[in-house]
C-alpha cells in the first residue's frame, strides 16, 4: 500500500476550552489530536482495529493561540509485521493573516488487532515510491531499533 493512500489531514479551531492560562492550546490537547490523526492513518493502512503502542519523538516548537487553526498532517513511515509508525506534523495558521508556523512533530506507533481475537495481526506492506519516502523510512527503522532497545532495557513491572 502506498503512503499517500492512508495519509490524513485534520484541522481544529483552537477555542478557549482548549487553552491554558496563557491563551495557548494545552500540550495534552495537541497530543490527543495527534493520536487521533495517527489512528486514522493506521486504520486506513491496516483496515483493522488499532491501538496506540508508543508515543515518542514528540516536540513542541511553538505555541498555538486561541483563535488560530491547528493543522495536522499524518503519514505512515514504517510498517513491521503488525505495527506501524506514523509521523504527524502540526502547524498553526493565523486565520486573519494566513501565516503558518510548524509547531510540533510526533512519531506514534500503532498495532493492528484481529477484530475477533484482539491479538496483533499482520498489516499490508508499505510501498516506498520516492527518495524522500525511502529516506524517512530509513530514519523510522532507526527510531524503531532505539525504541526496542529502550523497551528491552526498561525495568520489568514489580521489580
Amino acid at each position: 500500500m502506498r503512503i499517500q493512500d492512508s495519509a490524513t489531514q485534520m484541522a481544529h479551531l483552537v477555542l478557549p476550552h482548549h487553552a491554558n492560562v496563557h491563551g495557548t492550546v494545552l500540550g495534552g490537547t495537541v497530543m490527543h489530536w495527534i493520536d487521533m490523526a495517527a489512528a486514522v492513518v493506521a486504520n486506513r493502512h491496516s483496515r483493522r482495529p488499532v491501538v496506540t503502542a508508543a508515543f515518542d519523538e514528540m516536540s513542541f516548537l511553538a505555541p498555538i493561540q486561541v483563535g488560530q487553526l491547528a493543522l495536522l498532517q499524518g503519514r505512515i513511515t514504517l510498517v513491521d509485521r503488525s505495527s506501524m509508525e506514523i509521523r504527524v506534523d502540526v502547524e498553526s495558521e493565523d486565520l486573519l493573516t494566513g501565516e503558518r508556523r510548524h509547531t510540533s512533530t510526533a512519531y506514534v506507533t500503532f498495532v493492528a488487532l484481529d477484530p475477533v481475537t484482539r491479538r496483533p495481526t499482520p498489516v499490508p506492506a508499505l510501498a516506498l515510491e520516492t527518495d524522500s519516502e525511502r529516506e524517512e523510512h530509513a530514519l523510522a527503522v532507526e527510531r524503531r531499533r532505539r525504541r526496542l532497545e529502550r523497551r528491552q532495557g526498561a525495568p520489568k513491572p514489580g521489580r
